[in-house]
């Protein structure tokens, strides 16, 4: 069973990955690949209702990133809809690319550890396409994006899942993860924007042509401030409210969600329904890709059947015994996270060595949360934000290898090697 399961994954992965060259969405891939993995799971299982407990628990999971997602870039969509995003984009007047990449990339970075990696790329895809005309640098900028987004979610506890799990679970504590990390996560960042600069020395910003209004009402200067900052302001609070409440942030972002839409329609109450239909929350709603969403289903338990039939759990053992050095066991990790989701390979991992050995904060816990939490940008649907991005702005797999992974690896071993350097300097 466990090798039909391993080539079913593989044959879905590799579908996802070919998805323009076969001509089947990427979406139909991952469903296909989900169902087939938990139909032959659940067939050759003599437990039928461990199974059932076992989807409902990956059902549950995926449910709340799901959830999250779409609270999310409806959000998006709303602040959008009002010109929310002028607010920023009336303020940046840099003309060159270069200069642009790099202040994409500090801001991502640092939004990355407030919100988390998953939000602050839908805010900054859907940023940059107020900015760029050409479809080209919006991909280029979207790679980076989700490059600057990992590196910035690594570092912070609340910035990235499986920081946040190890947080949780007692194997790093908040201001030794940010002491320890940061300058590995800055490094993961800095190569790549360096060799990107000088790719892009001397081009020019294209900028999109001013969107007409199509005979829609034009929204106030107060709109757009109120629309913007609540928008924002709620993402920023998730973090908080999950801190305050224990709570899942989709609970957070959905009581926003809430919030927002109460909001807009009190703003909009005197407006006649044709001038305000395209300012509401409802509006919103049905503009957000569902397609993009479905596929993060699909990836999502399509991986958690590697995760419950111990596939992951006996990559992580064969990894301890066949190559026995810690740090190289946790480089690999990294490196792995980018071909399945590195929630259920860090999960295995915590199961795997104990707080016994080794404690709170000691090098394997925070060196894990460095690699794990980056590795994924290595390929494109090895990350939340890279997937996010993928549907954002339709990235294609084999683009994503030639032009962002390779800056993404050399990233990944350049904060590595500054990660290696300040335990022997610092221990």
């Amino acid at each position: 069973m466990l090798t039909m399961l391993v080539i079913i994954f593989v044959v879905a992965y590799a579908a996802i990955a070919l998805e323009h060259p076969i001509k089947i969405n990427k979406s139909s891939s991952a469903l296909l690949g989900a169902g087939l993995l938990w139909t032959v799971y659940a067939l050759f299982s003599s437990d039928h209702l461990l199974v059932g407990h076992q989807l409902n628990e990956s059902l549950a999971s995926t449910a709340q990133i799901v959830f999250f997602l779409i609270g999310a870039m409806t959000i998006v969509e709303v602040v959008d809809a009002h010109n929310g995003f002028e607010v920023i984009t009336s303020r940046i007047n840099t003309t060159k690319l270069s200069s642009l990449m790099w202040l994409v990339g500090f801001v991502t970075f640092f939004l990355s550890s407030v919100l988390d990696n998953l939000t602050t790329t839908i805010v900054m895809i859907s940023l940059m396409k107020k900015l760029l005309d050409r479809q080209e640098d919006r991909l280029f900028f979207a790679g980076m994006i989700v490059i600057a987004a990992n590196a910035g979610g690594a570092w912070s506890p609340i910035g990235d899942v499986t920081t946040t799990m190890l947080w949780i679970g007692g194997q790093i504590t908040a201001l030794s993860i940010m002491k320890s990390v940061f300058f590995p996560s800055i490094v993961n960042l800095l190569v790549p924007l360096a060799v990107v600069s000088f790719m892009l020395k001397g081009r020019l910003v294209v900028a999109p042509a001013q969107a007409s209004d199509n005979g829609l009402p034009q929204t106030t200067s107060f709109e757009r401030n109120l629309m913007f900052f609540m928008g924002i302001g709620i993402l920023v609070c998730v973090p908080i409210f999950k801190t305050v409440t224990h709570l899942p942030p989709f609970m957070g972002i959905l009581f926003g969600l809430g919030i927002l839409w109460l909001v807009g329609d009190l703003v909009h109450r005197n407006k006649e329904d044709d001038d305000k239909i395209h300012l509401t929350l409802a509006h919103a709603l049905m503009k957000i890709d569902m397609s993009s969403i479905v596929f993060f289903i699909g990836i999502l338990l399509a991986v958690a059947t590697l995760e419950h039939t111990h596939i992951l759990g006996g990559l992580a053992g064969w990894l301890n015994q066949t190559v026995g050095r810690l740090d190289l066991i946790v480089i690999l990790i990294g490196m792995v996270s980018a071909i399945v989701d590195n929630v259920p390979l860090v999960a295995a991992s915590m199961g795997m060595y104990s707080m016994a050995q080794y404690p709170a904060d000691s090098f394997l816990w925070s060196f894990m949360a460095y690699c794990a939490g980056t590795g994924g940008s290595i390929l494109i649907i090895g990350s939340a934000a890279g997937v996010a991005a993928m549907g954002l702005e339709k990235i294609q797999f084999f683009w994503y290898v030639k032009r962002i992974s390779g800056l993404a690896l050399i990233g990944y071993f350049g904060g590595i090697a500054a990660y290696l350097v300040q335990v022997k300097l610092f221990p």
